[in-house]
């Protein structure tokens, strides 16, 4: 290898690296058909009790989601059995039609916020599930799938100190 080959793989190490990351995962949506009865699950294990952190929801999607915003119902279980449920509401498009998501390609990818500045004060397993409940005008029983979203993932970082 060459210097300049060196350079560059030590460069991209260098700032691939994420110091605010604490867990980061992706599933894949199969087929690109999300079913409202499907949910998306995670498991993260807790050890810090002190700490802030900031819990996102990553979506993404390509040219075939067909609506402007995307509705979630969220179930976040605590390791003592606690429940917190929201029901969240996200724009995925401005006024003009156009993608908020970040990407070059024909998939877009959404950091969206789910919980600010939380502490998760026990050890342990902490559940997330996600569901969609977007639904079209004709379809109220939410059997139709949301077609378009690629992938769901969580994310969370560390919070302000």
């Amino acid at each position: 290898m060459n210097k300049f080959t060196l350079v560059f793989i030590g460069a991209f190490m260098l700032f691939s690296c994420d110091t605010n990351m604490v867990y980061d995962q992706y599933k894949s949506i199969e087929n690109q058909q999300w079913y409202s009865n499907k949910s998306i699950n995670f498991i993260v294990s807790n050890i810090d009790t002190i700490s802030t952190k900031n819990v996102f929801i990553n979506i993404r999607n390509n040219k075939n989601y067909e609506f402007s915003s995307i509705f979630l119902i969220t179930k976040m279980e605590f390791p003592s059995g606690y429940k917190v449920v929201d029901t969240l509401e996200y724009e995925m498009t401005d006024s003009y039609g156009n993608w908020l998501g970040s990407g070059f390609t024909d998939i877009k990818e959404n950091k969206l916020f789910y919980k600010e500045n939380v502490v998760f004060s026990e050890k342990g397993d902490y559940k997330f599930n996600i569901y969609q409940a977007t639904r079209s005008v004709n379809d109220i029983e939410g059997k139709t799938p949301l077609k378009g979203i690629t992938d769901v993932g969580l994310r969370i970082e560390k919070g302000k100190k």
